[in-house]
């Protein structure tokens, strides 16, 4: 049943590897090579959002072929503006480790 409360964000919106065909969601400059489920969800939380639900064992509809993720938040702030919130999360997390 759909839940209209709450929103789902794929681990495939912020890979760096995909197209814009293949369901990444933002530019490239503001995503990670290959982001894993936990950096994501360690990543939301610093951006001040809360996590309802998670699973790393489900498809991105667009990838059948390969296992990925999604998360799930409320519906307090637009789809977009969450996105990239966390991105900039995600990216400096990644450029701390790099360094």
């Amino acid at each position: 049943m759909k839940d209209y409360e709450h929103f789902v964000i794929w681990l495939d919106y912020f890979n760096k590897t995909l197209t814009k065909k293949m369901g990444r969601r933002l530019p490239k400059e503001k995503c990670v090579f290959d982001p894993s489920l936990k950096e994501l969800i360690d990543a939301t939380k610093e951006a001040g959002f809360e996590v309802t639900e998670s699973d790393e064992k489900v498809r991105f509809p667009r990838r059948a072929y390969v296992r990925s993720g999604y998360i799930t938040l409320p519906k307090s702030t637009p789809k977009m503006q969450a996105m990239y919130k966390i991105s900039e999360r995600l990216v400096a997390k990644r450029a701390k480790q790099s360094k």
